[in-house]
């Protein structure tokens, strides 16, 4: 497991510098979780070459046990915000209006945009075919 975390952080801490270094309109997370992606490709397409070079806990199924446990216990990550939040209630009370309805048009944003890029993605793909 404390190589599986250390391959995680280890990503998320390469897309924040390259992220910061090369001044890059993209979260330092969401590049980290590319080059994760990346990883996963690379290692999934050479399984031969993978084993005999990379540390077994990230070919045996370690690495993919410890993204599960981490997303089992994420609901801890946002303890620190709803404390915050709590700290904060004179803000929220003069606030709370316009906030509930950035948080509702955000949301319904996004729920228009992941279903276009679905349909366009299933347009794209002829059934059957993988990727």
């Amino acid at each position: 497991m404390i190589v599986s975390l250390t391959l995680i952080l280890m990503v998320q801490l390469l897309g924040e510098a390259l992220t910061r270094g090369l001044n890059l309109p993209v979260p330092g997370p969401v590049l980290g979780m590319a080059l994760l992606l990346a990883f996963f490709v690379i290692r999934d397409r050479s399984p031969r070459l993978s084993r005999r070079m990379l540390p077994p806990a990230l070919v045996d199924g370690r690495l993919e046990s410890t993204g599960k446990t981490l997303l089992a216990n994420l609901s801890l990550m946002f303890v620190p915000a709803g404390a915050g939040i709590v700290g904060r209630l004179d803000v929220l009370a003069a606030q709370g209006v316009a906030l509930a309805v950035v948080v509702l048009v955000s949301t319904l944003l996004t729920l228009a945009a992941t279903a276009a890029t679905f349909v366009l993605v299933s347009r794209w793909m002829k059934p059957g075919e993988r990727p």
